[in-house]
């Protein structure tokens, strides 16, 4: 006999549906644990450790920089020219551990967490959620990479670090000599082309982006069970994910980090769009190359290097075998064709 069978049934009909419920809301929360292998709640995570990192990261340093707006979370390591590396969501900078110790034998290659994200500082959003435009976001980059000594350099930057890459590009257009995005189109051309399989299939850009509360409590509730779904969602390649990675992202993701991730795609709905408007008839001057996955949404929603080509005057790229998570799908490819790019 189930648990629901053996329970002691309130006389009061309302109640004995109201206990029924409950029941099975319990019984179906713990099957969704069981099934995803997650702890009951996010805040009792095991902290990953610094000897866990090392092992992702060997040689990299670690430091805390201080721009305008927040403070950035930042690894360096690398004698040659400089390379910005920077992550999407719901990752951070940890993403790149299997492209970035190879890239640092050529490059200094520096690692940020975007503000909002891993253990950068999270500020408030502001009016119209302006300081996570991707503005706010860039000048952070810019102003790391000068404190770091580097007043040029090249950048690549996958998912949510790609739109950044995009508005510093714009915005610095000095700045950087060489740039790459992954596995995304320009924001702009995204919202405006929208489709029904487009918006089912990234339900969250329309979603993380509704006025809070909202969001923030319905995911809030199981912040595991949303990570581990939008990761397994997006990965297309079976154990790409590294499980000490993966420890590092459910670390991160914590509740404040919830609230910066959805200002974030608030801002990309509303403010970003502004300025991309404003900014429709310039083009990125430096060579791009752009990269995308061949099983994901982005390249079976558009051709991708064509929705550049109206961005950009000099732009050259590729699909690879995978999905979403190029530098954890696709590492090797990944070293090759940016190490070849940036050489």
């Amino acid at each position: 006999m189930s648990e629901i069978e053996q329970a002691e049934r309130p006389s009061d009909p309302d109640m004995t549906r109201r206990h029924l419920m409950s029941l099975a809301a319990t019984a179906t929360g713990a099957i969704g644990s069981a099934m995803l292998d997650l702890p009951a709640r996010a805040e009792e995570k095991t902290t990953v450790s610094t000897d866990q990192i090392e092992k992702l990261l060997p040689g990299f340093r670690r430091s805390r920089i201080k721009t305008s707006g927040a403070e950035i979370n930042t690894f360096v390591k690398g004698e040659g020219p400089p390379l910005l590396l920077l992550h999407g969501h719901p990752q951070t900078l940890v993403c790149w551990h299997k492209v970035a110790p190879k890239l640092a034998e050529r490059f200094t290659v520096v690692l940020t967490d975007l503000r909002g994200y891993g253990d950068s500082s999270k500020p408030d959003g502001g009016k119209d959620s302006i300081n996570y435009s991707k503005r706010e976001m860039a000048r952070d980059q810019v102003e790391v990479m000068r404190a770091l000594g580097f007043e040029q350099f090249s950048a690549a930057g996958h998912d949510r670090g790609g739109r950044v890459l995009h508005r510093l590009l714009l915005d610095h257009p000095a700045v950087v000599t060489r740039a790459a995005v992954l596995d995304i189109a320009p924001t702009a051309t995204m919202y405006a082309k929208v489709t029904k399989d487009f918006a089912m299939r990234y339900m969250w850009w329309f979603f993380l982006s509704q006025p809070a509360p909202l969001p923030e409590t319905l995911i809030g509730n199981n912040l595991d069970f949303y990570l581990q779904t939008h990761i397994n969602k997006q990965n297309k390649t079976p154990d790409a994910i590294d499980p000490i990675a993966l420890e590092e992202y459910r670390r991160c993701y914590t509740r404040e980090t919830l609230h910066a991730v959805c200002e974030d795609y608030r801002a990309a709905a509303g403010i970003d769009l502004v300025h991309d408007a404003a900014d429709a008839d310039k083009r990125i001057g430096c060579p791009l190359l752009v990269l995308w996955g061949e099983k994901g949404v982005v390249g079976s929603s558009y051709d991708v290097r064509e929705t550049w080509r109206e961005k950009a005057t000099d732009v050259r790229g590729e699909s690879l075998p995978c999905g979403h998570y190029l530098p954890e799908e696709a590492p090797e490819l990944v070293i090759d064709r940016l190490g070849g790019f940036f050489t």
